[in-house]
């Protein structure tokens, strides 16, 4: 575990803005990535009947739809102890295998950080 103090502002930042949206919506998964121009994106699971994203997924959509170019880090906020491959691939189409990403329980305490790649 990683002491959320340790990190970075602005990796601790988004690791903030993802444990929100979990909070916010009372969605299993919260996330959040940073663009390449230090930009952030906000996002919760969706589970709808015709679409169901992880909230790492929307995130990165999100990112995309507004014209993101590449991410700089990505953040969880989840019970599960890892990011899923799933979410990993989608970090790494648009940010490259070296992207980080932070996997956090919801306290917010760091679990992890593995890169998308």
């Amino acid at each position: 575990m990683t002491d959320s103090n340790a990190l970075d502002p602005e990796d601790r930042k988004i690791v903030t803005l993802a444990r929100s949206a979990r909070a916010r919506n009372g969605v299993p998964e919260g996330a959040a990535v940073r663009d390449e121009t230090g930009r952030t994106y906000v996002a919760g699971t969706v589970d709808l009947a015709s679409l169901k994203l992880s909230a790492l997924q929307t995130a990165v959509a999100m990112a995309v739809a507004s014209g993101a170019k590449s991410l700089e880090a990505a953040a969880v906020v989840t019970d599960v102890e890892s990011a899923s491959a799933q979410d990993l691939a989608a970090v790494r189409d648009l940010g490259g295998a070296d992207t980080p990403v932070l996997v956090a329980g919801p306290d917010g305490t760091v679990r992890t950080t593995v890169t998308a790649g």
